[in-house]
């Protein structure tokens, strides 16, 4: 999803089929412990996402601080799995 040859299309265009990617992911392996599958699958989309945008504004790499975290998630929309879990039944933490 974030290969050279989707360079010509729009962001938020991609940034959405990205999140329905990651969301159905998600939503199919929510059973047990998926913390740490979450986090490594949300580092993994931002890495691939700033390649991506890199590549679509012919960048050289190393130029991640052009598209913070913030910038990502809050501006484009990007979906953060790792918030997710916060809603899973098992996942709240027992009152004392």
């Amino acid at each position: 999803m974030t290969s050279r040859r989707w360079t010509l299309i729009d962001v938020e265009d991609r940034v959405g089929r990205l999140n329905r990617k990651l969301i159905g992911w998600a939503n199919y392996f929510c059973l047990g412990p998926v913390s740490k599958a979450y986090a490594a699958a949300e580092r993994h989309a931002v890495r691939r996402l700033r390649q991506w945008l890199r590549r679509k504004h012919k960048m050289r790499a190393g130029h991640t601080r052009r598209w913070p975290n913030e910038y990502l998630f809050g501006t484009l929309g990007l979906v953060r799995l790792s918030a997710r879990t916060r809603s899973f039944p098992w996942a709240k933490r027992a009152m004392s």
